[in-house]
């Protein structure tokens, strides 16, 4: 499900089962996450995958990349391995005006 930044982040601060997940190369981590968010790369295909499954299905994920595109097609990834609960940032970083801390 896509949400805007505004949705995004009201819905996560009023979820205490949420988990914030960068779907980004290190690189791109390297220079700012949201703060409390764990990285797992997309590009990292199966590893991805793999790294997904390890995951708690119960959780709610917020997830979010450089620009929406990456964390969309992380969501449907996460849906299609049995996550009824995976939120995509609009726009990503690129759009995103809330804290930014190093990772």
């Amino acid at each position: 499900m896509n949400l805007t930044q505004e949705d995004w982040i009201a819905q996560l601060e009023a979820d205490e089962n949420a988990v914030i997940l960068d779907v980004r190369t290190e690189d791109e981590c390297d220079e700012g996450i949201i703060p409390n968010a764990i990285n797992i790369d997309i590009h990292k295909g199966q590893g991805f995958i793999s790294e997904l499954e390890e995951l708690d299905k119960s959780k709610n994920y917020y997830v979010y990349c450089r620009s929406g595109a990456r964390s969309a097609k992380a969501c449907e990834i996460m849906n299609e391995l049995g996550f009824d609960n995976a939120y995509n940032l609009l726009g990503g970083m690129l759009d995103w005006d809330g804290e930014v801390v190093a990772p």
